[in-house]
């Protein structure tokens, strides 16, 4: 279980320049509401928000950020994808701040769905990802993750912190009350993120270029939308157990009756 003191967040990484940080979740899940996971970058006093979340969690996200950072200094928002759940409070962030949004070149156009007025701020980010340079010399890295779900999905990798956040990959889907900020035993975990994983992903051969791709990189977290945090060593088998999953249009059969 997650503990009290961890809800409103927690350091993953930080030296002088640079910080990495889970911004905690709610006390409890809400009935028939997914629970979400927000992360925040600090790098020379200047913030990156990831995933900020949809309506419903804006004053809770304020609250978090606001512990660690003045709003007003949010300079970029960082869109893993265009699901409701992680962008449909896209205006009252823009709202709030001066903040640059990069997502998909695909989800641009969407996104006055959610009720923005001015798109001038709007990055459109180029299927072949891209990176975003910051003041203390690091670099995160937008790393195409297309068809997992999202046909416009991108992970984002701080070269700095050696954390690489995936949005919906990895994601789990935990008991009320069951959730752990940590994946501590990987084995156990399976079972929270294999019905996901089979049908939200589109294949093995979309999963396994993508593990290859940030295999490479070697990250020492993975931190997902989702369910809990892979450090080291479960960070290690969780990519060769996605690696090697049948989801998707391998198991057509299975969803088409067939």
């Amino acid at each position: 279980m997650i503990e009290e003191q961890d809800v409103t967040g927690k350091i993953l990484y930080e030296d002088a320049d640079h910080k990495f940080i889970w911004l905690g979740t709610e006390n409890r899940y809400r009935k028939g509401v997914i629970q979400t996971m927000q992360y925040l970058i600090i790098d020379r006093g200047r913030g990156i928000l990831l995933d900020p979340g949809g309506v419903h969690l804006f004053s809770r996200v304020v609250a978090s950020v606001s512990r660690y950072i003045s709003i007003d200094k949010i300079d970029t928002i960082f869109f893993s994808h265009q699901d409701p759940d992680v962008s449909s409070g896209i205006a009252l962030w823009l709202g709030v701040t001066d903040a640059k949004v990069y997502i998909s070149s695909l989800w641009t156009r969407f996104l006055p769905h959610f009720g923005i007025v001015d798109t001038s701020r709007m990055i459109a980010i180029e299927d072949k990802g891209g990176s975003i340079k910051l003041a203390s010399g690091a670099e995160l890295k937008m790393i195409p993750a297309h068809f997992m779900h999202s046909p416009g999905q991108f992970a984002l990798y701080d070269s700095r912190a050696k954390i690489l956040f995936t949005g919906d990959i990895g994601a789990a889907v935990f008991g009320d009350g069951d959730e752990t900020l940590f994946v501590e035993d990987f084995r156990e975990h399976i079972p929270l993120i294999q019905g996901f994983h089979t049908r939200y992903m589109a294949s093995n051969s979309v999963v396994r270029k993508w593990c290859q791709l940030v295999g490479r990189l070697d990250p020492e977290m993975i931190a997902p939308q989702h369910g809990a945090i892979y450090k080291g060593k479960t960070a290690k088998e969780f990519l060769s157990w996605l690696s090697e999953l049948r989801c998707g249009t391998d198991l057509l059969d299975q969803y088409f009756g067939a």
